[in-house]
Formats: structure tokens, sequence, C-alpha cells
């Protein structure tokens, strides 16, 4: 029997409460600059850090991530998390998808700012030995701090962390849903198809 041939897979994974072109940005330029086959578009289904009274139906999540990414023939809709019950830890998942599909490198996506905690995420050994890192950075992050924080994280769990530098497109969830809330414009921050 052949074996697969592996595949380097980009996992982006979020609440997507609703998803935004910060979070597209982001993705297209994983894709560009580690010359990812594909990225892994992964809603959340119990995040650990949100209160579930502020995130929306997990039905109406996947249909926005579903229109929004649409028409990029390499970005792919991944329900693994949001099939599960219960709260769902990226070194689990990361685990899973390494024991389900062997033959993929992962490169998990995150924004610079969550490198600032990632000790107390949970199991951050497993998550580096699961998955490189890539380190979304903007132009108003410390390059020194970020670096030094970079270098501490690899030789604390052999790890393999990546600088990917985006554009700056300063727009978040929180604030697309305030946005609605005071009956503000929200074009031009996400897809038509997801407003």
């Amino acid at each position: 029997m052949q074996e697969k041939a592996g595949k380097k897979i980009g996992i982006l994974g979020g609440t997507f409460n609703p998803i935004h072109y910060g979070h597209l940005i982001l993705a297209e330029n994983a894709l560009v600059q580690y010359h990812l086959d594909k990225i892994w578009f992964m809603p959340a289904g119990n995040p650990p850090h949100k209160k579930a009274s502020e995130i929306l139906d997990i039905k109406d999540r996947i249909e926005m991530v579903s229109l929004a990414i649409s028409d990029n023939s390499k970005f792919e809709l991944f329900l693994y998390e949001a099939k599960k019950s219960g709260i769902c830890y990226t070194a689990q998942t990361l685990s899973e998808l390494k024991e389900k599909y062997p033959e993929n490198e992962y490169f998990f996506i995150m924004g610079a700012d969550s490198l600032v905690d990632f000790d107390s995420w949970r199991n951050p050994d497993i998550i580096c030995k699961k998955a490189s890192i890539l380190a979304a950075v903007r132009d108003d992050v410390d390059m020194q701090d970020l670096k030094a924080q970079i270098n501490r994280l690899k030789k604390r769990y052999d790890a393999d962390i990546f600088e990917l530098n985006t554009p700056n497109f300063s727009v978040s969830s929180h604030n697309i849903r305030l946005r609605v809330r005071e009956n503000e414009t929200i074009r031009y921050l996400l897809p038509d198809a997801v407003i």
C-alpha cells in the first residue's frame, strides 16, 4: 500500500464571532509566506476563554466562515472542534489531528500577542511538539520584546516558532459586535456575505 503524501496545513482556530477580514488576511499571508497547501479554518465549539452567552450559535458561526472562505480553494472549513462537546484545547486537538492524519505537517497560526501568555495555555509543550507556530506580527508589536519571547519559548519547549508578517488591519470581532449594537457601519470590515 502506498503511503499518502503529506501536506503543509495551516490551522487557524477561533471563535469567529464573526469572522472578518483580519482573519482572512492572516490566513492568506500564512499560506503565501510559508508555502502552505491549505488553511483549515477551525471554529471552536466551546472555547475555554469565552463566555457562552457572548458567542453566536455554532451553526451561525460555521455558516459565516463557510461564506467568507468560499472563493478561495486553499481555504477549507474544518469542523473538528465544532463537532465536539465540551471544551476543546489546542494541545488535545493537535494531538488528535497528528494521530488521525500523521502524514501532514501542521502550522498553528496565532497572534504574536498570544505568545505573551503562551506558558499559561494547557500543555504548551504538546502544542510545540505537534505543530510549528506562526506568530502574526504587526507594526504595533515591540519587536525586541517579541524576539526575546520567541527565543525563550523556543528554548523552553524546543519549539519551532516563526514570525508571520501581516499588514496592519485593526479590527476585532468584539468591535464588530459593538458597532452592530450601536447601529454603526461594518462595511469593509468583513465580507458582505457574512454581514
